[in-house]
């Protein structure tokens, strides 16, 4: 029974989450959260044979088994093509992309001929899916860690578009692949039934919490977007031994991009990115983001954030702040949130803002 009750709470949570995300009523990340909708679905449809069984005390039919998995098996890539997506604002598929090909028609193949009963071969499926799953969950792990590199070179507020979420998501997927895999090897008993199911219900709110609280990665403006994905291509850290300005103008320009952030409190901004500063200074993304890089020796959100923290430290020791709170003075210092505030202020100072305001006031 309590076995029944899991089987319909995952398939009735994973829908209506695949719902939520295709429809998207908030219209954030929309390609994105279209394909993951997708993989939500196509997981939601593992448990269909156990609601189903759970309703008429009947297995489904072979056939109805047998087409099932075919959409099953592409699980995997909707989540990394999600992901893709996630991490590239212009993300489109190219000749590079019929990579996903080959293992589903593998899979498929021996699919049709087990069904045929040519010969079993469920053991080779089952590594067919295990090969599937740890492919594309490890080059999302990789893509996303290099997303997170990369979005401190254009965008300031970094902490709640870092997708750190899903990099949690995917470490415990990569647990999920390999235990269902092997419960599925050794047709697994009734507790670790419970059990699994237990771990993919967590998972799932885990997953509907943040994906109901994301902000947009990227900014709307499709300018901007086309110079980020330049940038990402060719990060500058690619043109490191390229001078790409004079070093006589590079100080120059250095002089007046701190007059400019110190004037006109640019930083104050929480969403200032790198092609909107550069459009003030008059000088192009990349052009910035070397001055950022070899003038300062920061990438663009560690320059921004360094304002921002002394802009912080000013008013944790005036006391006409006393009357603001914590996420009051991390707004008026131009950051977004409490905790990426906290975050960055501790990275920088080695304190966090409680810590720094009741240090000053003791003095």
């Amino acid at each position: 029974m309590i076995v029944y009750i899991l089987d319909i709470l995952i398939f009735g949570s994973l829908a209506l989450l695949s719902f939520l995300l295709l429809t998207n009523p908030l219209k954030i990340n929309k390609k994105a959260n279209f394909y993951i909708g997708i993989f939500m679905l196509l997981w939601a449809s593992y448990w269909v044979d156990q609601i189903y069984f759970a309703l008429t005390q009947k297995p489904i039919s072979e056939l109805l088994a047998f087409i099932l998995k075919f959409p099953q098996f592409l699980l995997p890539t909707f989540f990394y093509i999600g992901i893709l997506h996630f991490t590239n604002p212009n993300y489109k598929f190219t000749k590079k992309s019929l990579i996903f090909i080959p293992l589903p028609i593998i899979y498929y193949s021996l699919l049709i001929f087990d069904y045929l009963k040519a010969f079993d071969d469920d053991w080779i499926q089952l590594s067919l899916v295990l090969i599937q799953g740890i492919i594309y969950i490890t080059i999302s792990y990789l893509r996303i860690r290099k997303h997170k590199k990369q979005i401190q070179l254009f965008s300031s507020n970094t902490t709640e578009v870092n997708l750190d979420w899903l990099e949690k998501v995917i470490i415990v997927s990569l647990f999920l692949v390999f235990s269902m895999t092997i419960f599925n090897i050794l047709f697994y008993n009734f507790p670790l039934n419970i059990w699994m199911n237990l771990i993919v219900i967590f998972t799932i709110y885990f997953i509907a919490y943040y994906i109901l609280k994301q902000k947009e990665i990227f900014p709307i403006n499709e300018k901007q977007k086309e110079e980020i994905e330049i940038i990402q291509e060719a990060p500058i850290q690619s043109h490191a031994k390229k001078q790409l300005i004079s070093d006589e103008k590079l100080v120059n320009l250095k002089s007046k991009l701190n007059t400019l952030m110190l004037e006109k409190e640019l930083y104050l901004d929480s969403e200032i990115n790198l092609i909107i500063l550069s459009e003030q200074l008059e000088v192009t993304s990349h052009q910035l983001s070397y001055i950022i890089n070899n003038g300062f020796n920061q990438n663009f959100s560690q320059f921004i954030n360094k304002y921002r923290v002394e802009k912080a430290k000013v008013l944790l020791q005036e006391k006409e702040s006393d009357k603001l709170s914590m996420l009051g003075i991390a707004f008026e210092s131009g950051f977004n949130s409490k905790s990426s505030f906290n975050t960055t202020f501790k990275k920088i100072t080695g304190k966090t803002p409680s810590e720094f305001k009741k240090e000053r006031s003791g003095l």
